[in-house]
Formats: C-alpha cells, structure tokens, sequence
C-alpha cells in the first residue's frame, strides 16, 4: 500500500502492531483534510471551520438556542434571510455559497450513528425571520425533521420564561465523539457558543459538566416532543395564512 504511513512504518522499522496504528491514524488524517468545508473557508466566520469539523466528527450534539435555528436544522430560504439581515450589502453569489455551507452540512442528518437532541426556546419559532412565507416553510421542515429517529426537537414554552435557566445561559451546542478507529481514545466533550464578535470552545471539565447540567434543566421545562411538533405547525398555519 502507497501511503504516508506506509512510509513512516518503514523508515522506522517498527512492529506489525506498530505500523497498523500509524497507517489507521495516516488515514484519519488524510480523511480530515479531504472534508468539504475547507473549499468554503473564505466565506466562513473566523474559526467556524474548527466548529464544522467537529460537528462532522461528533457522535451527539445537545443544543440549546434562545435565538434562530440551528444551522443544520435551516431551510435555504431562512438562511438565505439571515445571511441578508447580516449582510445586507454582500453579493448575490457570496450569500448563495454562504447558504450552500448550510444546506452541505445537514446529509449528516442522516447518519443514524449521530444524535441531534435540540431545544429552542419558543421566541426562535415565532421571530418573523424572512417573512411568513418563509417562516412557514422552515417551521414546516423543522416538524418533518422532528420525525427522523436520530432527531429530537422539543420547545420551552415562552410562559417558562422566568423559570428558565436557559434565558440566562444562553445559545450553546455540546457536542460529544466516538472513539478513534485507530486508538480507541474518545475525545473530550466540547462547548461551543457563538458570539456576533467572536466564539468559544469551552474544553475543560468543569466548564461542560455545568453546560450538560444547564442542558438538562432546561430540558425539564421544554414540551415533549409530540407537543412540540404540533405547537410547530400550528404555528406555521399562523404564519402561512
């Protein structure tokens, strides 16, 4: 086999054992670097990249958003929307590969292997971003999304509001990993929260055990998912009419 590994493996003459590891881990590197977004680098926030290489890496994302819906849950219309109201004075050409980063990231969907569980606060289903029709459209999506067996999307009702841990924690994704093919090893759980001026990624154990606590308590709150997903098209009638 021609590989970089392979190489390696040969140079420093090491054992069967040896050499299948560090071809395995050659591999996972190789894979890495082949991903798509790396193409759309330009068009993306500084840093975001490292998000979407760890979302395509991540084995369960917990997400929590008191405001707009989650990338890989947009419709292109919505996202066309955002990218608008954000950058009202970019080009046509720049906003459609902006939205195509979105629509590229939501086959992982269908990865039965990776598990969404997301919990929007109610205001994310009713802020009129786009106009009804849009509105409409992606509340639509969001309750067929709903339906897929890797997916949960549940709301915390506005009436919890002053009950809601999540009002004063804020818009964040946890996001957890499968072990390595090659090692074994399972990365570290990792936060990220999103900022208009900047982003972080929260590592340290201390920092994710009380975004994970923060996430069950919100989802103590939140509708079931059956009720969310009626409340969802009921509310996409409001705006469709």
């Amino acid at each position: 086999m021609n590989c970089a590994g392979c190489a390696l493996a040969d140079a420093y003459r090491i054992n069967d054992e040896e050499r299948r590891l560090l071809i395995s881990l050659s591999q996972e590197l190789a894979s890495v670097q082949k991903n798509w977004w790396r193409a759309f680098a330009d068009e993306m926030n500084p840093r975001f990249d490292h998000y979407i290489s760890l979302e395509e890496a991540a084995q369960r994302l917990a997400v929590w958003r008191v405001t707009v819906i989650p990338g890989l849950l947009q419709t292109p219309e919505y996202r066309r929307a955002m990218v608008w109201v954000e950058h009202p004075e970019m080009p046509s050409d720049q906003v459609e590969k902006r939205v195509e980063i979105s629509v590229r990231r939501q086959p992982r969907l269908e990865d039965p292997d990776f598990a969404v569980d997301v919990v929007l606060s109610e205001a994310v289903l009713r802020d009129c971003i786009g106009g009804r029709g849009v509105m409409a459209g992606q509340l639509r999506h969001l309750a067929d999304v709903s339906e897929m067996a890797n997916v949960s999307i549940r709301v915390a009702p506005l009436g919890t509001a002053c009950g809601n841990l999540g009002s004063i924690v804020g818009s964040f994704v946890l996001l957890e990993f499968p072990s390595l093919p090659a090692t074994g090893l399972v990365e570290p759980p990792v936060v990220f929260v999103e900022g208009y001026a900047g982003d972080l990624y929260l590592e340290r154990e201390t920092e994710v055990k009380r975004y994970r606590d923060a996430f069950t308590e919100i989802g103590r709150v939140a509708l079931s998912q059956d009720t969310t997903r009626q409340l969802m098209l009921s509310i996409a009638k409001e705006f469709g009419e």
